[in-house]
């Protein structure tokens, strides 16, 4: 009561503010935390979906980012990750098959785009030709069997006939975070990546590339699912709300992805 009382001098409050400021103190006391396995493509749409979900809710996300096939094993092998945003949809179904993802909560939240990209304007053509012409050493994409991005470029190349031929420049990355990191810093001419590593607000943000073709592979269907571990988790359960909400599917559009 005296609390009650101090707050009301202090501030002069009507009744109505009163109750809206001590509605306000009570979701800042019920916020709470989750820990979230990230696919490497969703790096910077999701860092500015965390920052929006922590300014609308109250609640922080702990985002970690790799490879979908790196976290299916640390899942496994029991990390306290509560959500998982995958670069597939198989492998949330898998957890969700194996009781370690929560029946019913799984959903598509973004189809994600291959491109060939290199920071050198130009070298690229709107046709990926430059992979027949050659006058490039190395090609980086990431490892096919971790990363649905990687598989999807050795689809790609398999159906351009160019599998064999190429082969031999390849630069694998861990992770399609690690394989922008080999062409952003040149270590590679240029390499398969995300759109949404090169592509912002519309635009291409440097140097060329080619938008492979969606027939060229499987569609890149990504995937979340609440874990085991999330299922009292206030904030884990908001973020998958949230993330099908407007804001964040908004945001998500701005990097290239389809909803």
């Amino acid at each position: 009561m005296t609390f009650f009382v101090t707050l009301t001098r202090y501030f002069s409050l009507t009744p109505r503010v009163l109750g809206l400021a001590l509605c306000g103190m009570s979701a800042a006391s019920s916020a709470a935390e989750v820990s979230v396995a990230v696919a490497s493509n969703f790096t910077a749409p999701m860092q500015k979906i965390a920052r929006a979900f922590e300014q609308d809710t109250g609640h922080k996300a702990l985002l970690a980012f790799g490879a979908t096939g790196g976290f299916y094993a640390q899942i496994k092998n029991g990390a306290p990750f509560q959500v998982l945003l995958a670069a597939d949809k198989e492998t949330p179904a898998r957890l969700e098959k194996e009781g370690l993802g929560l029946a019913g909560t799984r959903f598509t939240y973004a189809i994600g785009k291959l491109v060939l990209w290199s920071k050198q304007p130009g070298l690229v053509d709107d046709k990926g030709d430059v992979l027949r012409t050659g006058g490039f050493d190395k090609l980086a994409l990431a490892n096919p069997k971790l990363a649905p991005y990687g598989a999807a470029a050795i689809e790609t190349l398999t159906k351009l006939g160019l599998l064999a031929q190429l082969q031999p420049k390849f630069v694998e990355g861990a992770n399609i975070g690690q394989t922008y990191q080999f062409v952003a810093s040149e270590n590679a001419a240029l390499g398969f990546v995300a759109l949404s590593q090169v592509f912002a607000d519309g635009r291409l943000t440097q140097g060329s590339a080619w938008m492979v073709p969606a027939s060229f592979h499987a569609p890149i269907q990504q995937d979340a699912v609440l874990l085991k571990t999330g299922k009292d988790n206030a904030a884990a359960s908001a973020l998958m709300a949230y993330l099908q909400g407007d804001k964040a599917r908004a945001l998500i559009r701005a990097y290239g992805y389809d909803l």
